[in-house]
């Protein structure tokens, strides 16, 4: 049977390196920014890599990605 991928997995990678180390956004930017400090919400912006045993679970999840 066809390995199909996990959308939702794969929504929440934002890139992959060259070194295959996986992408995420970091959190709290989402919804209630109004009472965040302007630090916070300029930080959660940036992208940081997942963990190894995270990224272990995604690539089983994302066969094809």
């Amino acid at each position: 049977m066809k390995a199909k991928t996990v959308k939702t997995a794969r929504k929440r990678i934002t890139s992959v390196t060259k070194n295959g180390k996986l992408m995420r956004r970091k959190l709290s930017a989402q919804h209630l920014t109004t009472g965040k400090s302007k630090r916070t919400l300029r930080n959660s912006t940036k992208k940081v890599a997942m963990s190894q045993a995270d990224t272990k679970k995604i690539r089983k999840l994302i066969p094809n990605g």
